[in-house]
């Protein structure tokens, strides 16, 4: 190991500790609920996934999927304020947090592909049901598993993420279509930007009005991971098969609108990616969802973790017996 990376590996080991993700993981009592939020890997189709886990280990699950460019870590807040009678399930995807980052030649870095990987750690936890909270890149996750298994989903909460392509924000938007059109190292330098340290922060100050409720930790950790060797590489493939996500809005949207699904809606109404008019377009699908908005930015939570934590148990206690 050279001295550079063992810099590297004692820095973010040291960002581990600081986040709370090296605590003891406590042996509990079968059935026992709990506030404490553990770290815990598994393997699944030969891959280390790492997942957070807190409440009742037979409880009715609350699955946490987690946006670009964070991790379960995002939902270090939210965790431990949830009723502790559901079993909350916060995975890291492929190439995200401290799960595997196998080698793009090695492994498929789109949407589909890891859907299917994370399908497959539900059943090796033995998550046949679950209510599915999504942000971001969880969106996308979380609706392909929907509409693979209807029968599963026992509701789900949309926190800043959309399945409309009118909710983009247009500014945003226009990065992404030339990249998608061809791919070229001159259309590859937009979507490299949101790789940067200075956009990475500005993820989770822009929109956002609690400034003194912001810990540097999240985007710290994050872009630590982010400069990771290979992990642009890793980063590019997600966002290049983003495109794949919105082909799919309009089965998505007739899921929602044939199944009605319980749903709750928490959205920082500040975001700078994804817009009020995303909300907008999913009231009209599902007109008996309930919305929440929160004088936030796109990662809500570290801001508002308490009021959304509420507004979960909320839902939770009405729809999930």
């Amino acid at each position: 190991m050279t001295l550079s990376s063992s810099r590297f590996s004692i820095g973010l080991a040291a960002l581990a500790v600081g986040s709370g993700l090296l605590a003891a993981a406590t042996p509990r009592a079968a059935g026992a609920a709990d506030h404490r939020v553990l770290s815990h890997h598994v393997s699944v189709d030969g891959l280390n996934i790492h997942y957070r886990e807190s409440g009742s280990p037979n409880g009715p699950v609350l699955l946490l999927l987690h946006g670009f460019p964070s991790s379960s870590h995002m939902f270090r807040d939210l965790m431990p304020l949830i009723d502790p009678k559901y079993r909350v399930i916060a995975p890291d995807y492929p190439g995200f947090g401290y799960s595997a980052a196998p080698d793009p030649a090695q492994f498929s870095y789109d949407f589909s592909r890891v859907t299917d990987v994370m399908d497959d750690f539900l059943d090796v936890l033995g998550a046949t049901s679950y209510v599915i909270y999504m942000q971001d890149f969880g969106g996308p996750v979380g609706m392909r598993l929907a509409v693979k298994h209807p029968e599963r989903v026992r509701g789900l909460i949309v926190q800043n993420a959309t399945f409309h392509a009118e909710g983009w924000n247009p500014d945003v938007a226009k990065n992404f279509g030339p990249f998608w059109k061809a791919r070229t190292a001159e259309t590859e330098k937009p979507l490299r930007g949101f790789l940067a340290a200075e956009t990475t922060k500005w993820q989770y100050t822009q929109g956002a009005v609690r400034a003194e409720r912001l810990n540097a930790d999240a985007w710290t950790l994050d872009q630590a991971l982010l400069d990771r060797p290979g992990i642009d590489a890793v980063m590019l493939q997600y966002l290049w098969s983003y495109q794949d996500n919105l082909a799919r809005y309009e089965s998505w949207q007739a899921y929602l609108k044939r199944n009605q699904p319980a749903t709750l809606i928490a959205w920082g109404k500040n975001d700078p990616f994804f817009t009020m008019a995303g909300v907008e377009a999913l009231q009209a699908l599902l007109p008996h969802a309930t919305t929440e908005l929160y004088d936030a930015g796109h990662f809500a939570l570290e801001t508002h973790a308490e009021e959304i934590a509420a507004a979960t148990n909320r839902f939770l206690a009405a729809n999930v017996r």
